[in-house]
């Protein structure tokens, strides 16, 4: 088939607006980095109409939601169905150690049924094992309301924590020893102390999936 990169960039960009997200943020989340900016450099230049990836458009497809066909060609209905329910998309998983792993950006990894009272920001974490607990595994973590710097109002609290080592962990929170650390504690893991923590969200809810 021959596939006008032009047309179909202008299609991506056409999503990107309907969806309210930036080029680099919905390959990020497509986990295929840059995939877009690289459609508009080629689309740009004379080679503008020769073929693309469909592994990118299929990527592509569920972030933008819209249909992989209607990307490559323009015909179809352009939209995805709506669910019959809101949902979340599950943006990693914790694994050994409560850390999360988001395996550099790539996600969503699927979509789950949103939990009473999500917002717009809400988004989920799955357990892998039992970092958390045994009777954990597999169970669904919802957070939002990313705060950076940390607020108060989460001291004390189960949290998922940003740290500048760029791990991801789910501890409750305490202040540290030294100006601006933090302690993180959990019931099965050692606590962490005096740590740099970049940002933090207060668990809202926990459910098996």
């Amino acid at each position: 088939m021959d596939l006008d990169l032009r047309a179909i960039t202008a299609r991506v960009e056409k999503r990107l607006e309907k969806v309210g997200l930036k080029a680099a943020t919905a390959s990020r989340l497509a986990g295929k980095r840059d995939a877009i900016r690289n459609l508009q450099r080629a689309a740009r230049s004379e080679t503008g109409r020769r073929g693309v990836s469909t592994d990118t458009v299929a990527a592509l497809a569920p972030v933008l939601r819209t249909r992989i066909a209607w990307l490559l060609t323009g015909e179809g209905p352009e939209e995805l169905d709506e669910p019959d329910t809101k949902t979340v998309p599950i943006v990693g998983y914790v694994g050994a150690g409560a850390e999360t792993f988001f395996e550099s950006g790539q996600g969503p990894f699927d979509y789950v049924e949103a939990p009473d009272g999500a917002t717009e920001d809400t988004v989920a974490v799955e357990i892998r094992g039992t970092s958390l607990g045994e009777l954990f595994d597999r169970w669904l973590i919802f957070y939002d309301q990313r705060r950076e710097p940390v607020t108060s109002d989460l001291i004390g609290k189960l949290c998922v924590v940003g740290l500048a080592d760029e791990r991801i962990v789910v501890k409750k929170l305490k202040r540290g020893q030294r100006k601006d650390k933090y302690d993180l504690l959990s019931n099965t893991e050692p606590p962490l102390y005096d740590q740099s923590v970049i940002w933090a969200a207060r668990v809202k809810q926990m459910v098996p999936k």
